[in-house]
């Protein structure tokens, strides 16, 4: 009798997120501590020193205001907690 190995991969869709945001920024740190607590990888884009990623939240957002938060292409424009679960599949 012969056993065969069968390998098997597990494709996981990892969901992109994005974080423009500041330092000062209150709403931003509830927003980074929201991801940090529910383990979601996120890219923070602190602004106010990235000048190229504030270019790319405005064009994205037409905002100027932070957070702007982009996941998988989708634009929530501050702390929209009920939106960001939305767009993460958590409700």
């Amino acid at each position: 009798m012969h056993l065969k190995t069968i390998e098997i991969y597990e494709v996981i869709e990892m969901t992109e997120v994005k974080v423009f945001s500041t330092p000062a920024c209150p709403y931003c740190s509830m927003a980074k501590d929201f991801f940090d607590e529910n383990n979601i990888e996120y890219e923070d884009i602190d602004v106010s020193a990235n000048r190229e990623g504030a270019r790319e939240m405005i064009q994205k957002s037409g905002q100027t205001g932070v957070p702007v938060i982009e996941i998988d292409g989708n634009i929530v424009i501050g702390f929209d907690l009920p939106r960001i679960k939305r767009y993460l599949d958590m409700e």
